[in-house]
């Protein structure tokens, strides 16, 4: 009987693995700071002995004694932690699985590859529901695509499934901080526990979710972008179960953006037992969702995949990646050495364990046609292809090139461009972001460091954009080898507008020298000139 050491074994993750790993044969050694709490769980276990054990510790000593063949570090939080439990393990010749969600912790692991290699022991991070089922169901979905243009993740978790403190501690290290995302065919920096978005989880024969969650930092923003052909976009949110905790954590977030706080981790200890409070509240269904955008056989194609889980059964998820791992190092199906565990499972592996669980699940394709083409119809394809690439929008894409701007002199025409965020007089190094969700597309310019957004959409035959409460629609005839942009009507707040007050802008694109070039020039009446900007872009591979 092979024998397991857990830390953490019998916290909130912890319990429920070395309860599936003594199921499955395992002699069990529960291990943490409170020895009390691992007897007592120990002793509802077969083959269980409960150890006392700090990660953040030497437990060289225990790992002499006892000498099991697999330490799973349950523990956590992983956010600051260093690599002595991984090498700690190394050097006593014993197997090393974690469920780090930590981003650096886990994109750090593959360092100690050569020596796990040397030594004929096994390291992997990250056995959790990130990197290793998103990591295997972003692997499933973009089988036979030739290209991945986005990944958007989700989480969602019943208000029943208490966090522990280290689940906590994790979420509170990031929120209101720095978040790096690769996004518009570069690096840019997010805010954690912002971008909030409004998620629904389907999974057909199921109520619907519909859920509110917001950016977490996870190793997946790192991880996925080499590892599919088009380096695709990677966002990752989750959420509780009601909105109310997700904004009141989006409001305590700011204090820290603003550099008030240093950090929200020293609230975990008044957070949890107000969320325990209301832990009775709410249902007992978590979900989970993932949808990527690419290209298979030069068709643009979305894939989702949905999980429900009922009856509480959402919180074995993130064990799930370590019960099937420890199976397999017991099977010696897995080869030394040290690397994050987001490419090591299949999505069967995990159903073999869904069949166990009030789990349902469900896989969705679509296929998609870009908004210009939907509105320009078959003058689409007649397009220069410098042209036509750029605005063939789907999932996320990027562009960088020049841009050369002028801007009006007079005190009003200033006080437009400034309120529209239009970009100071002068030459720019341009670069151009595209999100496309929905069917709609938002376009972020990036003059030299000063940006503006606007969002792209269809109605009634017309490319609508809009800026703020303000809506423009225009028609989109062919000129020479571009297009042009002609104003047919605009709002405010959705009122319609006198055409008499419009801007006066006819926007120009057009190929030259293999390039996408542009002329988009803004002027008011009775103010004149507002702001015009004119350059060439290239899409970023």
């Amino acid at each position: 009987m092979k024998r397991i050491l857990v830390l953490g074994g019998y916290g909130g993750f912890g319990a429920r693995l070395s309860r599936r790993l003594a199921e499955d044969g395992f002699e069990v050694l529960v291990a943490g700071r409170n020895l009390e709490s691992a007897k007592a769980l120990a002793a509802r276990l077969p083959h269980a002995i409960a150890l006392q054990a700090d990660r953040n510790g030497d437990i060289t000593a225990i790992l002499g004694e006892h000498r099991p063949f697999l330490l799973i570090d349950a523990a956590g939080p992983f956010q600051d932690s260093d690599q002595r439990v991984p090498r700690a393990c190394l050097e006593a010749g014993i197997h090393y699985i974690d469920l780090a969600d930590a981003r650096d912790f886990v994109g750090a692991i593959g360092s100690l590859d050569e020596e796990a290699k040397a030594a004929g022991v096994t390291i992997i991070s990250g056995a959790s529901s990130v990197p290793a089922l998103s990591g295997a169901v972003v692997a499933a979905l973009a089988k036979n695509m030739e290209e991945v243009r986005s990944i958007e993740m989700s989480i969602s978790a019943s208000n029943r499934a208490t966090a522990g403190a280290s689940v906590a501690a994790a979420i509170l290290s990031y929120v209101g901080k720095p978040v790096r995302l690769w996004r518009g065919r570069h690096w840019q920096d997010a805010t954690g526990w912002h971008m909030l978005k409004r998620e629904t989880y389907a999974v057909s024969g199921h109520r619907a979710l519909r859920r509110l969650v917001a950016l977490a930092d996870v190793p997946d923003h790192d991880l996925l972008v080499d590892s599919f052909a088009g380096r695709p976009s990677v966002i990752f949110r989750a959420g509780p179960e009601f909105a109310f905790q997700t904004l009141a954590l989006w409001l305590l977030s700011w204090p820290v953006t603003w550099g008030w706080l240093t950090s929200l981790r020293k609230i975990s200890r008044f957070l949890l037992p107000l969320q325990r409070l209301t832990a009775r509240l709410g249902t007992a269904r978590s979900a989970v969702a993932i949808e990527i955008k690419g290209i298979e056989q030069g068709t643009m194609k979305a894939r989702r995949w949905t999980l429900i889980a009922e009856n509480g059964d959402g919180v074995e998820i993130p064990t799930l990646p370590a019960q099937l791992l420890a199976r397999a190092l017991r099977d010696c199906r897995l080869s030394p050495g040290a690397r994050h565990a987001g490419r090591l499972l299949s999505l069967e592996d995990f159903r073999g364990l869904f069949r166990d669980l009030a789990v349902a699940e469900e896989t969705k394709e679509a296929p998609y046609m870009p908004l210009y083409q939907r509105v320009m119809g078959p003058a689409f394809a007649h397009l220069s292809e410098p042209v036509r690439a750029m605005h063939e929008v789907f999932g996320d894409g990027g562009a960088r090139g020049e841009a050369v701007v002028t801007r009006g002199r007079s005190p009003l025409a200033r006080l437009v461009a400034k309120i529209f965020g239009f970009p100071a007089a002068g030459k720019h190094a341009l670069h151009v972001s595209f999100e496309e969700t929905n069917g709609i597309e938002e376009w972020t310019r990036d003059f030299s460091g000063q940006r503006f957004q606007s969002h792209l959409s269809e109605e009634n035959g017309h490319l609508v954009e809009r800026f703020g409460p303000f809506r423009f629609a225009f028609d989109l005839p062919i000129g020479g080898n571009g297009l042009s942009m002609e104003m047919r009507h605009w709002s405010f707040l959705c009122i319609p507008l006198p055409r008499l007050l419009a801007p006066q802008s006819i926007a120009r694109e057009w190929a030259e020298d293999d390039r996408f070039h542009f002329d988009v020039p803004i002027a008011l009446p009775l103010i004149g000139p507002v702001v015009h900007y004119r350059g060439w872009l290239q899409p970023i591979e």
